[in-house]
């Protein structure tokens, strides 16, 4: 039961989910929210409200096969935030979308963290953590280089970006 409950509070995205692409995405989500346990009732609001936010009205009925991939990456964003968890684990959360997809994402990230929900962002997009985080950590090589507040990093290295901040360690 403790582990159903763990589960429950986490939500997970890479950049490479894969989805059921013979299935719309309001299908999608409303199957999501039955493994999670979402009443109906409430699955419709959220489903309504996570269509909005991520801006999925115009394809919420067309099946998966059919999107973009920054339609894919919304819908499973989506899939991610429906049961409403407190804790985000998002890996290349934006890799190979293009910017209005991006953007919105990084929104609703901004949103969530305002929230007070806990964010793990892992990106290779050094303004998308200057511009998301409030720690950072830098690995190069799998050696962690350096970490704290994006200006301690700055500070750090006397540079004005996190970008030449990570060029000045390495």
């Amino acid at each position: 039961d403790n582990e159903i409950d763990i589960k429950q509070n986490i939500a997970y995205l890479s950049g490479n989910t894969k989805l059921y692409d013979t299935l719309s995405t309001y299908e999608l989500l409303k199957m999501c929210a039955d493994i999670y346990n979402v009443p109906s009732d409430k699955a419709e609001a959220r489903i309504k409200e996570l269509s909005k936010v991520l801006n999925m009205d115009e394809f919420l009925y067309n099946k998966i096969a059919n999107l973009s991939t920054g339609q894919t990456q919304r819908v499973n964003i989506a899939r991610c935030l429906l049961h409403d968890p407190k804790y985000y684990i998002l890996d290349e959360a934006t890799t190979g979308l293009d910017i209005i997809s991006s953007q919105i994402i990084l929104d609703f990230i901004k949103q969530e963290k305002q929230k007070g929900k806990t964010i793990l962002y892992s990106t290779h997009y050094m303004e998308e953590a200057e511009n998301i985080c409030d720690r950072v950590l830098m690995i190069n090589k799998g050696v962690v280089v350096n970490s704290g507040t994006p200006e301690k990093i700055r500070k750090d290295t006397g540079t004005v970006n996190l970008r030449e901040a990570f060029f000045a360690m390495i």
